[in-house]
C-alpha cells in the first residue's frame, strides 16, 4: 500500500517564501508549513507589534488549514517559534482567543532570529 502525498495551496495567504508548499497531506495528516506574519499581498509585517505579528501568523495558519476543507479543531499540533520567551504570554491569550475551547497539544520555542526579521512563526499537523 504506498501513501498517497497531495500539496495544499491556497491563495487566500501569501505564496511561500521558498522551495516548499503550504502544506502537505500525507495520508489523511496535513502538515502546514511555517507560517510568518506576512500579509496576502506579500506586506512585511516584521516592523509590527508583537500582537500583529501573532494574529497575522494565525490568520495564515487557520487560512490553510480551512483551505485544505479542515475546521480548527481538527488541528493536533501546533508549534510556535518566538524571537523573545517575553512574547509567550501575549502569544498565549491571542492563540487562546483564535482557537476558542480547542487545545491542540502546542509547543512554544524561543528562538534568536527568524527570517526576514519576523517575531513568530507558526506550523501546524492536523487531521483529515
Amino acid at each position: 500500500m504506498s501513501t498517497l502525498l497531495a500539496a495544499i495551496n491556497n491563495d487566500s495567504v501569501p505564496k511561500p517564501f521558498g522551495h516548499y508548499v503550504q502544506a502537505m497531506d500525507a495520508g489523511g495528516l496535513v502538515f502546514v508549513s511555517g507560517q510568518l506574519p506576512a500579509r496576502l499581498d506579500g506586506t512585511s509585517l516584521a516592523d509590527a507589534p508583537f500582537e500583529t505579528q501573532a494574529r497575522q501568523s494565525l490568520a495564515n495558519l487557520l487560512a490553510i488549514v480551512e483551505g485544505a476543507g479542515l475546521c480548527r479543531d481538527r488541528i493536533a499540533k501546533v508549534t510556535a517559534y518566538l524571537v523573545g520567551i517575553e512574547h509567550w504570554s501575549a502569544f498565549n491569550a491571542i492563540y487562546a482567543e483564535a482557537l476558542g475551547e480547542h487545545r491542540p497539544a502546542r509547543s512554544v520555542v524561543p528562538v534568536p532570529a527568524l527570517h526576514h526579521g519576523y517575531l513568530i512563526e507558526l506550523d501546524a499537523i492536523a487531521m483529515r
